[in-house]
């Protein structure tokens, strides 16, 4: 299926590793032209050459995402070298992970910068661009916690939760533009984060990471843990020109292991 977005220019933040690559890479496999950030030189360089080898034109550019400034930096440089931001995926990592007791003021101030207001300023940078094309899609990467909370991820799952509600009023006020804003809530998926937060359980309950993980595989539907392109691919579907009555949304993608009804 052509997804009707070759050409179109795509912003992924944290996009040299994990559910970011995994997104980028996707985007540049229907034709858009990717401008990734992250910390580290190496990933991005490395990242870089696959969305090139692709045949898109890239930027990778060396941003810390909870800073105003570099973001700014960013989009800026993205403009300049690819042209106006048709499509945004907002991608942060996690915060401290720890149960509400073990948390400190400072600890709660850092999460809501790494976690939200980044995204907020993301949003800010791209909208002008997309509101003057009358064509965009703002899709967040979050995390199931938002609709599951688990206590040891308490900032979070509070934070993940008010990112909810952000997509949904942003996607009321931006719909009359042309614009979709719609957040995916990847479950157990393969990253760093998952393995960070393996070690973390595993030495709490006293367990390797290896019978972690098989614990975990055990009570998801599927019964394994997710890979980084299942999540990348449904992330192109909902920035796409078919997705286009698609928004406020925020969709689990993990092997069925959220419940609820809603």
């Amino acid at each position: 299926m052509d997804l009707g977005i070759r050409g179109k220019v795509a912003m992924v933040a944290a996009g040299s590793k994990g559910l970011g690559r995994a997104a980028a890479l996707a985007l540049a496999a229907e034709g858009c032209a990717v401008s990734i950030c992250g910390r580290g030189a190496e990933a991005l360089a490395s990242t870089k050459a696959e969305l090139e080898a692709l045949g898109v034109a890239a930027l990778a550019s060396t941003v810390d995402v909870s800073k105003a400034e570099d973001l700014a930096r960013w989009h800026q440089a993205t403009v300049a070298a690819l042209g106006v931001v048709s499509i945004l995926v907002t991608n942060t990592g996690g915060p401290k992970a720890a149960v509400f007791g073990d948390l400190s003021d400072a600890d709660w101030l850092a999460g809501v910068d790494s976690t939200l207001l980044n995204v907020v300023r993301m949003v800010r940078l791209v909208l002008p661009g997309m509101r003057g094309q009358r064509w965009g899609r703002i899709l967040h990467i979050t995390s199931l916690v938002a609709k599951q909370p688990y206590p040891l991820l308490t900032i979070s799952s509070t934070l993940r939760a008010g990112l909810a509600g952000l997509t949904r009023t942003l996607a009321l006020e931006t719909a009359k533009d042309g614009i979709t804003v719609n957040a995916l809530l990847p479950g157990h998926v393969m990253t760093d984060r998952q393995l960070h937060l393996a070690e973390v359980k595993s030495k709490a309950e006293g367990i390797t990471i290896e019978q972690h993980f098989t614990k975990q595989a055990a009570v998801i539907p599927m019964g394994r843990i997710g890979q980084p392109a299942e999540v990348g691919s449904v992330m192109a579907f909902l920035a796409s020109a078919q997705a286009s009555y698609v928004t406020g949304q925020s969709l689990l993608v993990d092997g069925g292991l959220v419940q609820g009804t809603f």
